[in-house]
């Protein structure tokens, strides 16, 4: 269960937790035309910091102006909000879920004059994949489920109706004993997982699918700019199944994923079914740099 928080932003004010409802109408519910994002908050030594705000805030409304869909607030108050939405509920770690909706008003595929909402939620959420996933790795499944075609969605967009797909996907992978599902693209490739994008290790070159009919990550950016910077081989390229499955190295990485290692395939192991040295050295690169122990990357943060 989710461990609530006190205060939720809606549209401008902030009300109580449990009262933070929208009609049984609300247009995105029904029809899923709606734009949301992931974000994480960590605890530093200079206390709580937002990781990589303005890029999130960005793709939100990247993800809104795809959509066809214009927000009553600017970026820079949606900025504020996030970092007022963690001070009010006095969370020195948290996750923050900002969403862009359809409201309230007429029904059918077309909303007409519907307002445009807009909510913010910040909560505790540990290892989205667990603790042991992060230290040892994860089973993935390759899904029977396909990744959306660049014509049937917007996939640059983090749209809410698109995560049906993802959640078929997950549970078919849970189901089957594993801990994530694997997503190929409508051409057989390598795509992403259910709410991450995918690394793989091969001699010694970094690999990860191009931005063709994938999500354009944020901790995907910063993981390929932290490796080129540590002098490591990093390639954009489409990836074939079974490279993966021969692949000395894997992990996912997300806001919600963090950096997970892979340890398993299809049942087939990854090298030698543990988290190897280049991903050990990302992770371990992301996670000092994240709670502000690494210059370099500090203008990564937003303190609070």
């Amino acid at each position: 269960m989710i461990q609530e928080s006190k205060k939720i932003w809606m549209d401008g004010r902030f009300v109580n937790w449990a009262d933070a409802n929208v009609h049984i109408l609300t247009h995105t519910l029904h029809y899923g035309l709606g734009a949301f994002e992931g974000i994480r908050c960590y605890k530093t030594p200079k206390g709580s910091a937002i990781f990589r705000l303005k890029e999130h805030v960005g793709r939100l409304f990247n993800s809104c102006h795809i959509l066809d869909i214009d927000p009553l607030h600017t970026p820079a108050e949606i900025s504020r909000a996030i970092i007022e939405s963690v001070k009010i509920n006095r969370l020195k770690e948290c996750y923050i879920r900002p969403i862009v909706y359809i409201g309230y008003g007429a029904m059918g595929i077309y909303p007409t004059d519907n307002p445009i909402r807009a909510a913010i939620a910040v909560w505790p959420w540990g290892a989205y994949l667990g603790e042991d996933g992060i230290k040892n790795g994860i089973k993935v499944k390759i899904a029977s489920f396909t990744r959306h075609h660049v014509n049937v969605t917007m996939t640059k967009s983090k749209t809410c109706g698109d995560y049906v797909n993802s959640i078929l996907a997950k549970r078919e992978a849970v189901s089957s004993g594993y801990d994530e599902a694997l997503l190929l693209d409508p051409h057989g490739y390598v795509s992403e997982g259910s709410g991450q994008n995918i690394f793989i290790v091969r001699n010694g070159i970094l690999k990860t699918p191009s931005l063709t009919s994938i999500l354009e990550g944020i901790t995907r950016n910063s993981v390929i700019q932290m490796a080129r910077n540590a002098k490591l081989k990093v390639r954009e390229a489409s990836i074939t199944r079974d490279e993966l499955y021969i692949a000395d190295e894997a992990f996912f990485t997300g806001t919600a994923a963090e950096i997970t290692p892979i340890k398993e395939v299809d049942g087939r192991t990854i090298g030698n079914g543990r988290p190897g040295p280049v991903t050990k050295k990302l992770q371990n690169l992301f996670f000092r740099l994240v709670k502000g122990n690494v210059k370099a990357y500090k203008s990564w943060l937003t303190y609070i």
